[in-house]
Parts: C-alpha cells; sequence; structure tokens
C-alpha cells in the first residue's frame, strides 16, 4: 500500500513545479496562442465574406448579361419588323426592281443584326472576363502576400513540376 501513495515531500515538490510551469505557460504562451487563432478566425471569416461578396457580384454580372441579350433580342426582332414593312411598301410600289432591292436589305438588316449580336456578345464576354481576372487577381495577390505563402506556392508549383 505504500507503493500507491506518494510522501508529502514529493506531492509538494510536484506541486510546486507544476504551479510553477502553469503560470509561466499562463503569462508567456497562452496569449500568443490565443490572439493567434483570433486572428485565424478573423481571416476565415473575412475569407467567407469576400466569398459571398464575389458570388453577389457574379451574380448581378449574370442578370445584366441576360438584361443585355433580351434588349439585343428586342432590338433584333423590332429591326425585322422594320425591315418586314419596308419590305411590303417597297414590293406594293413594283414588284420585280423592288423585290431585289428588298432582299438585299433584309440580308442588311440581318447581317446587321448579326454584327450587333456579335459585338454585344463581344463586349459581354470581355467585361466578364475583365471581372473575372480583377477577382483572380485579388485572390492571388491576398494569398500570396506574404512571403511564406509565396514560398510554399513555389513549392507546390516545383512538386507538380517534378511529378510531370
Amino acid at each position: 500500500m505504500d507503493l500507491l501513495t506518494p510522501e508529502l515531500g514529493l506531492f509538494v515538490w510536484t506541486l510546486i513545479a507544476f504551479l510553477a510551469v502553469f503560470f509561466i505557460l499562463r503569462k508567456f504562451a497562452w496569449k500568443p496562442i490565443l490572439s493567434s487563432l483570433h486572428e485565424r478566425e478573423t481571416g476565415i471569416a473575412e475569407s467567407i465574406a469576400a466569398a459571398d461578396r464575389v458570388k453577389k457580384e457574379m451574380g448581378q454580372m449574370q442578370a445584366e448579361n441576360e438584361k443585355l441579350m433580351m434588349e439585343a433580342r428586342a432590338q433584333s426582332a423590332q429591326m425585322l419588323k422594320e425591315a418586314k414593312e419596308m419590305k411590303e411598301s417597297i414590293i406594293n410600289k413594283a414588284k420585280e426592281e423592288t423585290k431585289a432591292v428588298a432582299d438585299k436589305m433584309i440580308a442588311d438588316a440581318q447581317q446587321q443584326i448579326q454584327q450587333q449580336k456579335m459585338a454585344a456578345l463581344t463586349e459581354v464576354k470581355n467585361e466578364i472576363g475583365k471581372l473575372a481576372v480583377e477577382v483572380a487577381e485579388k485572390v492571388i495577390r491576398k494569398e500570396l502576400a506574404t512571403a511564406d505563402s509565396q514560398n510554399g506556392y513555389a513549392q507546390m508549383l516545383a512538386e507538380d513540376i517534378k511529378m510531370n
């Protein structure tokens, strides 16, 4: 039974050593650990908020893109309607001569509609591309803001190259 119960002196010195280590750790180690955990928590929260903002912006851009497409369709329908009305009025004046002119005008109108549609699509694609590049640039700048993150990224690329 004496082997199971420690002596009072050993118990006191063990308690004193434990309390000394406890107070030293409390004074010097816990505050930096807790502050770094808090910084990490706020960084993650900010990243999530930024991702939500980017998601909302992309939704708005998609809605604007759809709006532009609807406007382009309405314009093309209006232009086709105007071209058909013009064609009918010309056909009523002189059948043979005006038929060739009307066909040419319809072809030109369709080509112009196609060109305007392509121009609108190109403009929308360019705008989306610019915004995507800006978002990617901001994310990469934030991710590679420190030398440690840059070194980590370079090591990851080097490992990918070695594997290939």
